[in-house]
């Protein structure tokens, strides 16, 4: 026979079996609510929420658990969202939450919170469970979340956005436009430029400051390889001194064309000059490594420069 417990379940939704307090009480009343407690059949994670089970509490439920202890407003963000999105590759130890700006600054174990005054529809899904910001919204808040030195990361996580087919190049803008002042936001700019493709996103002007302050030699500009299969086009090259490069607009996460750009370099440095590899990311914000190890490979090739 079905308890009046088990009736009430299945009539109303409960997240993962989570449930704040409040949302419980009206569910299956103040009396049922306090008999579990009691019993230990129920627990309370945090205050104001309750979980209905003992036992321990998968990913999901903690997730759940952490948001609804939250103030109302409240949103999922940063990869924490991006994981109900199905966005991978990206993980962090802390479940990233938004509030509204002006609550108080609260403590919850397991949850980083942070805090916006941007919590409209136009970057929090009114619809979607859990609630949780845009996935633009949401890559743009984890690059931006990240510290300093780990810019790298940074810039991986809004190109994994694209690659992953999570958000458009434009959405992610629109996003950025709302953000305000945030950390690596010139990277995030150059990363979604990236990511975008095209000839807007080669650093050809950075490239040619590294150039010209390291006083090297004038080369050549998509220089056409001819192959008994075809023809490649090498980026930079200085055919006076076997020397080629090659400039990677976006570190890719796709296996099969990050396979074919490795073949093609060793097609063009096994019948070609030797041949350099830069991301756009080293060219923009490595310019010394990157002119240190051009010098010395023209320098290999015979330059005396």
């Amino acid at each position: 026979m079905t308890s009046v417990l088990e009736s009430r379940d299945e009539a109303r939704p409960h997240h993962e079996g989570v449930l704040a307090s409040a949302e419980a009480a009206r569910a299956f009343g103040r009396n049922v609510l306090r008999a579990q407690l009691a019993a230990r059949r129920w627990q309370t994670p945090h205050r104001g929420v309750v979980v209905m089970h003992n036992g321990p509490l998968s990913d999901v439920q903690r997730t759940w658990a952490g948001l609804l202890s939250c103030p109302p407003g409240s949103a999922l963000a940063g990869l924490t969202a991006l994981r109900f999105d199905d966005f991978e590759g990206f993980d962090e130890p802390l479940d990233q939450v938004v509030i509204p700006e002006g609550n108080r600054r609260l403590r919850i174990s397991g949850v980083q919170l942070h805090w916006s005054r941007e919590l409209s529809t136009a970057d929090v899904h009114p619809i979607r469970q859990p609630r949780r910001t845009r996935p633009q919204r949401s890559l743009v808040d984890a690059a931006s979340w990240c510290p300093w030195h780990l810019e790298r990361r940074a810039r991986a996580i809004v190109v994994a956005g694209v690659q992953q087919r999570i958000v458009r190049t434009r959405d992610l803008r629109d996003a950025l436009s709302r953000r305000g002042p945030c950390r690596h936001r010139a990277l995030i700019v150059e990363s979604i430029l990236d990511a975008h493709g095209g000839i807007q996103s080669l650093p050809e002007r950075d490239f040619e400051l590294i150039r010209r302050g390291r006083g090297l030699p004038e080369p050549s500009r998509q220089s056409v390889l001819r192959r008994t299969d075809g023809k490649y086009y090498l980026d930079i090259e200085w055919r006076k001194y076997e020397t080629g490069c090659e400039i990677h607009g976006i570190p890719h996460l796709a296996v099969v064309q990050w396979d074919a750009d490795l073949e093609r370099a060793n097609e063009i440095a096994i019948a070609g000059p030797r041949l350099l590899v830069f991301s756009s990311y080293a060219i923009r914000r490595q310019p010394d490594r990157v002119g240190d190890q051009l010098t010395r490979m023209l320098r290999r090739g015979g330059w005396r420069g």
